[in-house]
């Protein structure tokens, strides 16, 4: 596994990353033995930098996470996020509601000492008032946590974090479906020093090519309850195409996949071609999904042509289609 430097943190972090929004139920019912086997699966496949949130199952998949290193004593790179919770969102925000709800994640992480906690695509106006990036310095300071970053809805919100002198890290949506942070925000991000953290790599698992228009999602997954954004951003669900939309997309994607890769892999690797990036947090169901999404680290880099072919497609395809700010 080839390895990044995740921003002003300094960390050395695996270009392919675990997301863990699935061990906390949230894309259907994941089994507690199933939960030990992928990140069994990822510490094999070298995978060292795994994200999760305090809202992932109600803490679950936090608690999954610390019950895993408390029985491997194996030493991964954890980052958590905060700020999605009832007793903060949407507008109950102080330091002592943060620091309570940090101590939480800390506790079911195992941890005395957070490596980086993200503010959770908290909304724009108390990113605006700046206070929580003040309360986020002094937690610093008082060891609960090392580092910080954001993870935002739209470029707009990730341009203005960029401006935080103490950001360590930015978490987006990057994918073939959303490709808008390669003019200005990724240039940004580089030369802040920050690290950009790649979520939903593969648009709600579409771009993994497996879904047709007749699938039909558990009823606790959020490709079911969110399909329109009744329950939360729609850009979180399938980067915020109709399912039907994408799903034909998906299918004329498959037409610039090279021979030698899968559709996941091109969705990968075109990610990892652009070295703004430091790590991308491909989530999983099943282990056996691990080890192909690793596989795109070891692969070499699109060819120019085919990175233009595709950001023509998104822009003459996709971009139109998108719902919700980018």
């Amino acid at each position: 596994m080839n390895t990044r430097i995740l921003g002003k943190t300094g960390l050395a972090v695996s270009e392919i990353g675990l997301g863990c929004w699935q061990l906390g139920g949230d894309f259907g019912p994941v089994p507690e033995a199933r939960a030990m086997q992928i990140l069994d699966a990822a510490w094999q496949q070298g995978v060292s930098l795994w994200d999760t949130a305090d809202v992932y199952g109600a803490g679950e998949s936090e608690r999954r996470i610390g019950d895993w290193r408390a029985r491997t004593g194996h030493p991964v790179t954890v980052i958590t996020k905060l700020g999605r919770d009832a007793a903060l969102y949407p507008s109950g925000y102080t330091k002592a509601g943060v620091r309570a709800s940090l101590q939480a994640s800390a506790r079911r992480l195992g941890a005395e000492t957070l490596t980086l906690a993200q503010l959770h695509c908290v909304p724009f106006e108390v990113l605006r008032d700046g206070e929580i990036f003040s309360w986020l310095d002094d937690l610093c300071s008082e060891g609960l946590i090392q580092h910080y970053g954001a993870s935002v809805e739209t470029l707009e919100e990730g341009l203005y974090c960029l401006a935080q002198p103490n950001l360590a890290s930015l978490q987006i949506i990057f994918n073939l479906f959303r490709q808008d942070a390669i003019t200005e925000l990724l240039p940004a991000a580089q030369k802040a020093n920050v690290g950009v953290i790649v979520r939903l790599p593969l648009a709600s698992g579409l771009l993994s090519g497996k879904f047709g228009l007749d699938h039909r999602f558990a009823e606790q997954d959020h490709r079911n309850f969110n399909r329109d954004g009744q329950a939360f951003n729609v850009g979180e669900t399938f980067s915020g195409l109709a399912f039907d939309v994408a799903v034909d997309r998906v299918a004329r994607l498959q037409t610039f996949v090279p021979h030698n890769m899968t559709l996941t892999q091109l969705a990968l690797r075109w990610i990892l071609d652009h070295p703004a990036v430091s790590t991308v947090i491909a989530g999983v169901s099943k282990p056996e999904q691990v080890a192909a999404n690793v596989a795109a680290s070891t692969l070499a880099a699109l060819p120019r042509a085919l990175h233009e072919q595709l950001f023509a497609f998104y822009e003459g395809e996709v971009r139109a289609q998108v719902r919700g700010n980018i």
